[in-house]
């Protein structure tokens, strides 16, 4: 008998994060429970991180972006995720935060 992995969906707001983004996504892709999606929303950035957001979408299988064209706040940005997410669990993440390697395990 198969075991059941529910997918787990880690929302990250994202406005002007390009100094921090790449510890904070890294910290979620390197996580060591593996059924996880990760959906990026910039939410009007004005810096580089709308670009970088869209790189890690094609670069990684289960990451996903979308973007606001005005600065909608982390609030509206988390609502993006939860519409746009597939996980029966969702974990919400900052930019300018990273998570331990077996946080979501």
């Amino acid at each position: 008998m198969k075991k059941w992995h529910p997918l787990v969906s880690i929302i990250v707001p994202v406005y002007n994060g390009e100094h921090f983004i790449d510890r904070c996504v890294s910290s979620a892709i390197n996580q060591t429970y593996k059924f996880v999606e990760i959906i990026l929303v910039n939410a009007g950035s004005t810096d580089k991180s709308g670009i970088m957001c869209d790189a890690y979408a094609s670069e990684y299988d289960g990451v996903v972006s979308f973007h606001h064209n005005y600065n909608c706040g982390p609030s509206e940005a988390r609502n993006t995720g939860i519409k746009n997410c597939n996980g029966s669990l969702i974990y919400f993440l900052d930019v300018d935060d990273s998570i331990e390697l077996n946080t979501i395990e």
